[in-house]
Parts: C-alpha cells; structure tokens; sequence
C-alpha cells in the first residue's frame, strides 16, 4: 500500500511539471536531441520506481535515497511550472507586463526559486535529519500533587534506529542533550526500530547511556511489531517482537505493557501508565486501558500511547487520564510555514492539544522513515514541565 501511494504520487509529480515545461519551451524547438533527453531523467526515475515494486521486501534504506533524489528532480520542476504558469496568468490580465524583458526577468526569478527548493531539499536530506530541536513545553493540572510542581518530562519518539548510519554519531548527540537537561524522568513512546530488533545492535551502547532520575520508560509503537516485513512465518515476526523487548530492558529502560507504575515524591505519587499500540486500521490495536490503569483511581495520571487518534477514541471519553503523550506522525517529516499533509490525516499532529482540562501531546519524533529528510518538521526532544493550577 505505502509503495502503490509512492508510485501514483511520483508519477505525478514527474510527469505533469515535465509535460508543461516540454508544451511550453520544446514543443516547437527543432532539437530532436534535446526533446528526446529533456525526458531523460524522469524516464530513469520511473524505470528504477519500476525496479524497487518487482523487489519489494518492506522498507529499504537504498529507497528513501530514491526518494530524496527524485524530490530533488521533480519539486524544483514543480515550483518552476507553477510560478511560470501564474506569471503567464498575470500577464494576461495586465497587458503591461507583457514583453520579452519581463518574460526574461519572470524566467530568471522562477529559476531563482526552483534553484532555492532544491537547496532547501539538499539541506532537509545532508542537515536536517540532525537538526535536533528542544522544545519546552508546560502542562498546568489541579490534580497534581503540590511535591510534583515543576517536575520534568523528556520525551523521546519515532527513532527509527535502523534508518541511521552504523557509524552516525547522532543518536549519541541525542543522549547527551537529554542527559544534560537532567530530566525527572525521561519517556520514549514507540517506534524505536523500523523492523528488525537487531537494528538496535550497533547503538546499544549509546542508548544505555540515556538516564533519568526516576528513569526510563517506553512503550511499543506500531513499527515495534515488525509489520512491514515479510517474515517467513508468524512465530519468526514474533520471535523478534520478544527480542525487541529484552533489548529495551537490557538497555535499562523499563517497558510497559498495558501497566504502570507509580512515581513518588515524599509522600505524594503520580501515575506513569503505557499502553501497547492503540491505531486505526490498518495500525495494530493492542491498547488495553483497562489493564494500564487498574487502581490509579484518584491519581494524578501521564499514559504513554504511540498513536495520538487513541486520545479521542478510547482516552478521552473511557478514562480520566489528565495527559497523555504520543508520537506516530512525524508531522510527516516535512512542513512547510508550519503546514504539514499530517494535518489532514491527523487532527492532532504536532504539539499540545488541550481538550477541557486534559491535554495531548503529540512529539513529531527523532528519527525518519521511509525517506532521509526533515524539512521544517525538524526532529524533537520535548521537555514536558508539570506545574500545579492554582
């Protein structure tokens, strides 16, 4: 399914801008050569596209270096097409701006434009998949207990360790920055692998490092259950979800599985509950809130679900969860002026959400998927503030 969406979108965005471009500027042109390789690129792009569907195996590092390569093609097109066509639509209407100076000066500034894409893209690909940001963010609650006032929450998601280099020294940065921010408690909501618990082989050591004063928590995200493989059988798929999971706690972190537990300061405790995956189809849903919560009542409560639509579906109206944190999106690894496709696939998206006097937290991840690229959609360390409402 996610390769059949690539494909139709790619299709597009090649073929369209290529279309108008060779209507406008080589229809009439009497260079043979020159029409036969204007299509050139394109044509080696479909023809690889072709290529990675004959061999599909699930997600391929050599295929989010397509991506990125085919973005950086067709999207400087694209903006050029675009800026062309309504400059053409402008001059229509004024007559004024008509002439072969001003079609000289509309051409160079598109070409300005579409050149500045496509270094914004090259950064997105070489720089932006490390471009860490902190966000701090606060979550005021009557229901807090006074000795929590102040209390720190790093959260950590969406790593996707098998989409790093072996050798990449960034999930080390990660550790480090979180580290020196000296949380209370530090909690990652799911998708630490993209399939393979063995991903998590070459960092271990790093991700050992990761420490917190009440320590570590994690949950499972809907990538943790290696779906997007084909495994010769279903004992072997499950066989790496329980490898998965020794691997979390033989990295210190505890991993909670429709369970909790309780944080204490003095005579004061609050609830840190983790449900498995809760997703819409075609995402597992393995989510028991039941069992997360069984004798919190009365207790202030942070639950740990990987997919942010489970808040509105199930946490919300069957629970009394004062916030809850969540990953999954990635506001979809690229936003631009702070718009995001993730925003019509997921209400909540990225960032705080408030819903009366419960919240949400959506952290847009650390890692990347599918395609090697953060662009505005820069990868996330949250700090997460409690603070006693007066």
């Amino acid at each position: 399914m996610i390769l059949l969406r690539v494909s139709i979108f790619f299709l597009v965005l090649l073929l369209l801008p290529d279309g108008y471009l060779y209507q406008y500027y080589l229809r009439h042109s009497n260079h043979s050569l020159l029409k036969k390789l204007f299509w050139l690129p394109s044509i080696i792009l479909l023809l690889v596209l072709v290529g990675f569907i004959f061999k599909w195996d699930g997600i391929d590092p050599s295929f989010g270096t397509y991506i990125v390569c085919t973005l950086c093609i067709a999207i400087p097109k694209s903006i050029f097409s675009i800026f062309h066509l309504i400059g053409r639509g402008i001059s229509t209407i004024i007559p004024l701006l008509q002439g072969h100076r001003v079609s000289r000066l509309s051409l160079g500034a598109n070409l300005l434009i579409a050149t500045i894409s496509g270094g914004y893209l090259l950064f997105g690909a070489v720089k932006g998949k490390e471009f860490f940001q902190v966000k701090e963010v606060t979550f005021e609650s009557a229901d807090l207990p006074e000795s929590f006032n102040g209390y720190r929450i790093i959260q950590l998601s969406d790593m996707h360790i098998g989409s790093w280099s072996k050798t990449s020294k960034a999930i080390r940065k990660v550790v480090n920055i979180c580290n020196e921010l000296n949380p209370d408690v530090t909690v990652f909501t799911g998708d630490l692998v993209n399939s393979h618990a063995d991903e998590l082989l070459p960092f271990m050591d790093d991700l050992s490092q990761l420490k917190a004063k009440d320590g570590v928590f994690s949950i499972m995200g809907n990538h943790d259950y290696a779906t997007y493989y084909h495994w010769e059988s279903e004992s072997e798929r499950l066989a790496n979800i329980d490898r998965l999971i020794v691997r979390e706690k033989q990295l210190g972190w505890t991993m909670l599985m429709n369970e909790h537990r309780f944080l204490t300061r003095g005579n004061d405790s609050i609830v840190l509950a983790g449900v498995e995956n809760s997703g819409n189809p075609p995402f597992p849903d393995y989510g028991d809130l039941d069992a997360a919560l069984r004798n919190t009542e009365g207790k202030f409560k942070v639950l740990l679900s990987h997919d942010p639509t489970h808040w509105k579906r199930n946490v919300l109206p069957e629970t009394d969860v004062q916030l809850m944190l969540a990953g999954h999106t990635h506001d979809m690894q690229i936003s631009i002026f702070g718009l995001s496709l993730a925003q019509f696939i997921y209400p909540e998206h990225n960032g705080m959400y408030y819903s009366g006097n419960r919240g949400l937290y959506v952290n847009i991840g650390i890692g990347h998927v599918l395609f090697p690229i953060r662009l505005g959609a820069w990868p996330e360390i949250t700090v997460i503030t409690l603070q006693k409402k007066k």
